[in-house]
């Protein structure tokens, strides 16, 4: 195992477990289908968020069609490149890093046959810190369930962060509906997903993160719930938070 593995909240088994899915990451129909599904939810927030923090709102058609340009993000846990491709064609500097080499080099030969310049790196948050590259935007989108330390994968995070710069986490709540839908349900009864995929004890409240992150000096700016409509087939923003949340905190100038 390589040293862009070994950090101290890479968890080997949560690693081997996404490489032995990694082929499919570009699959709408395969495994990782409910991620295609839930997808356009995270990109809007994201944008809308963003939008407003960095006061991006402009009558250009230009800022329109690329309003992320001039900012650097960071998709750490990039998978294969879901969000970090959506991201660049926004306009932004995407620096995407993932602890599973396999990811890396699917969603590199992606983002290269899609035409995207995206700078992907087998690494983890902690090496990043360690070298002292800064980003505007960073985004932690479904993976700090599945990180070994989380208040450590937090606080690289937060180092990462540039000064007035904005995080984004998504992740989903430790309740006994979301073990009903998340495990019992998308693993075993619908099997949208491989059994597994998710560990309900490493679920998180949305009051242990937002701790996590104020105790490393950064400003919870907004959670919101995000649910599935079965009927229609479709994920949208709510204010229910009890299973999947998205939450964004910024870091004081």
């Amino acid at each position: 195992m390589s040293d862009a593995v070994t950090a101290k909240s890479v968890d080997p088994d949560e690693i081997a477990n996404f490489t032995a899915m990694a082929d499919e990451w570009w699959d709408e129909t395969g495994k990782f289908k409910p991620l295609h599904k839930f997808n356009p939810i995270r990109i809007g927030y994201i944008r809308d968020q963003v939008i407003r923090h960095f006061g991006l709102q402009a009558d250009n058609a230009i800022v329109k069609l690329k309003p992320f340009s001039g900012l650097r993000f960071l998709d750490i846990g990039c998978g294969g490149g879901l969000l970090s491709e959506p991201m660049a064609r926004l306009g932004a500097e995407v620096v995407a890093a993932d602890a599973s080499e396999k990811n890396i080099k699917i969603a590199s030969l992606h983002a290269e046959k899609s035409g995207l310049t995206i700078d992907y790196r087998h690494t983890t948050a902690e090496d990043l810190a360690t070298v002292g590259e800064k980003f505007d935007v960073i985004l932690n989108m479904e993976v700090i369930e599945h990180v070994a330390d989380i208040d450590g994968f937090v606080s690289a995070c937060v180092s990462l962060l540039k000064p007035g710069g904005i995080m984004f986490i998504a992740t989903l709540n430790r309740t006994a509906k979301s073990f009903a839908l998340a495990i019992v349900g998308a693993e075993y009864v619908l099997r949208w997903l491989p059994k597994g995929t998710h560990n309900w004890k490493k679920f998180l409240k949305p009051s242990e993160v937002a701790k996590c992150v104020r105790n490393e000096g950064l400003i919870v700016r907004d959670i919101a719930g995000a649910s599935y409509n079965p009927f229609e087939d479709r994920w949208r923003l709510s204010k229910d938070l009890s299973v999947n949340y998205l939450l964004c905190a910024v870091k004081p100038d």
